[in-house]
């Protein structure tokens, strides 16, 4: 359930209320908003009597939530989530935010060229995978850390932020120094075991739908993470797999206006998975911006017929300046703007 604590309550009435929930069996998340705090109890008690924390000093109301994710919930915090990823860059406010980059990191060269041409265009962070999940094992897996280094350098020589995608536990001490926000690509998105790690982070985490998952399962993971502390999730439409073929997967753009009611969570949407073609990559971007996206992550080579990963899906950077254009237009229609 969620405790609303009215306006101007007092940091002694609000932690009588903590106290009395945790004497009660439940987990209790803190959220302080603009104008009041909203305590978040976790647990499995189905026997707890409301009335008896409405009835204590300075609360407002007490709100049972039905759905099983809880500091997920737009209850949790009305106001929605706005991510602080650094150097001024938040995600979920007025601003969508773009990411781009290659699908993965190859060389020193390639990754230099591909930073300084979207960052003069208008990214915010440079993706990139050193670790790549590939269906078969032959196809080049990544370089590793000395694919973060080259990654962070030319991050760090353009003025941009990191997001690079985590698949163990183990590797999330090695990443930290290198990227800003950790991802966690479709395949990992039901590791429980990962995200209760990263739940311990102090970073941001991206969060990707997996591809046969529902919303529900998809705000469950970002829940999991939630529970260990850390509540600075970005949500990622991804595309999930349907019955068509000629799209790697379909898109569901009608995921983001569900999610910004369902949670206070941002949420990206990557339409180079969805889609898997560099020609209908700009319209989903552009359809998934109007919906509501918080941001965007966009795959981008300068050489991508022979992109050791996913060059089919990877703009031009002229048809990424084209794209960065026309959301300069679409942007401002639904209240947004691109930076």
């Amino acid at each position: 359930m969620v405790v609303v604590m009215q306006e101007g309550s007092t940091e002694e009435q609000i932690q009588r209320v903590i106290d009395r929930l945790v004497s009660m069996g439940f987990d209790v998340h803190r959220s302080t908003g603009a104008t009041h705090t909203v305590l978040g109890a976790v647990g499995v008690r189905s026997d707890c009597d409301p009335r008896d924390i409405e009835l204590l000093d300075g609360v407002r109301e007490v709100v049972r939530i039905t759905q099983p994710y809880k500091l997920a919930s737009r209850h949790f915090r009305p106001e929605g989530t706005v991510v602080e990823v650094g150097r001024g860059v938040r995600i979920g406010g007025p601003e969508v935010i773009v990411a781009a980059g290659p699908c993965a990191v190859e060389s020193a060269e390639q990754i230099h060229t591909i930073a300084e041409r979207v960052a003069r265009l208008g990214a915010k962070l440079l993706r990139g995978g050193a670790f790549k999940p590939r269906t078969s094992p032959y196809t080049f897996q990544g370089l590793g850390e000395q694919g973060l280094k080259l990654l962070r350098q030319a991050a760090d020589k353009n003025s941009l932020l990191v997001v690079s995608e985590v698949m163990d536990p183990s590797q999330i001490a090695m990443m930290l120094p290198y990227v800003d926000v950790l991802q966690v690509g479709a395949r990992n998105m039901q590791n429980y075991h990962l995200l209760r790690a990263l739940g311990e982070v102090p970073k941001p985490v991206l969060l990707k739908r997996g591809m046969s998952a529902t919303i529900e399962e998809l705000l469950l993971s970002a829940e999991y993470i939630m529970a260990g502390g850390n509540y600075n999730v970005i949500l990622c439409e991804r595309g999930i797999r349907t019955f068509e073929t000629y799209t790697r997967n379909t898109l569901d753009i009608a995921a983001i206006p569900v999610i910004k009611k369902l949670s206070h969570l941002p949420i990206i949407a990557d339409p180079s998975h969805a889609t898997g073609r560099r020609d209908k990559v700009p319209p989903m971007a552009r359809a998934a911006v109007a919906a509501g996206a918080d941001g965007l992550l966009i795959e981008v080579h300068h050489d991508p017929e022979h992109a050791l990963s996913d060059g089919a899906q990877s703009l031009y950077a002229d048809q990424f300046a084209q794209l960065m254009a026309e959301l300069r237009i679409i942007a401002p229609a639904v209240g947004r703007r691109i930076g």
